[in-house]
């Protein structure tokens, strides 16, 4: 796991790190993060600007944010890792990963703010990733509770404001999407291919110095991949052959 030893710098000016235990955790906050959908009209649109690979880039970074946060809080910060290395990895070729599974009883830890957060993120990280593997046309939807969360449990919430505006101006610049809200099927039922959008990495979201081609990101991801340990992490699958990188091209 070698790849996520380095606290991005974003993360620790937040001060995420080690930090008390002390945000709102009441039944009314569980709601609105469990169901966001009804006041987040605008998050939402801003959201479907992004293409998927952007998407489940983004997934991973505010599943990081939230990992730091509870790192030394809980146990399930381990598995919590593997996780972020299987987005990651499903960005290259999500045939490389095993299907994210979390909870299939829904059996919420409501009354505890570290395993109940943790618990509403990687049921949103779950949800994100059928989205994912079935080619949704509303995966993006799936972001909005991952965004609150993060933000909500974050101790300087201007940082992550000032971090999230960037990215995601930045991701709507290079990872438009192609398809627009108001003409999708509401049935949910059409498939998206998105394995010829291009490869994004984790530099993209925390390294100031990384400077952007899909060069660059493709040679960053494959670096990140093998750093992977697939005997330690079983949502891995790396027997699957990668994609061609000469394939990858914005759509």
């Amino acid at each position: 796991m070698r790849n996520l030893n380095n606290i991005p710098k974003v993360i620790l000016k937040s001060k995420s790190i080690g930090a008390p235990i002390n945000f709102k955790w009441t039944k009314k906050k569980i709601d609105e993060l469990l169901d966001p959908l009804e006041t987040t009209i605008d998050l939402e649109n801003t959201l479907m600007q992004i293409n998927h690979k952007g998407s489940i880039g983004l997934t991973a970074a505010l599943l990081e944010w939230i990992y730091w946060r509870f790192t030394g809080y809980t146990q399930f910060t381990n598995d919590t890792q593997k996780r972020i290395e299987a987005l990651w990895c499903s960005i290259e070729n999500r045939e490389q990963t095993n299907p994210l599974l979390f909870d299939t009883d829904l059996n919420f830890p409501a009354s505890g703010s570290v395993n109940g957060a943790l618990w509403i993120a990687l049921m949103n990280v779950r949800m994100i990733d059928v989205r994912y593997r079935k080619g949704s046309y509303y995966l993006q939807n799936e972001l909005i509770g991952l965004v609150l969360l993060a933000r909500h449990i974050t101790p300087k919430k201007k940082i992550f404001d000032n971090w999230f505006a960037q990215t995601i101006t930045n991701l709507i610049h290079l990872y438009p999407c192609s398809y627009k809200n108001a003409e999708l099927d509401q049935s949910d039922e059409a498939v998206y291919d998105s394995s010829n959008e291009a490869v994004i990495s984790r530099e993209f979201f925390f390294d100031e110095g990384f400077k952007y081609t899909i060069e660059a990101s493709e040679n960053a991801i494959h670096n990140f991949i093998n750093n992977l340990n697939a005997k330690e992490n079983a949502f891995l699958n790396l027997l699957q052959k990668p994609h061609n990188c000469n394939n990858f091209i914005f759509n």
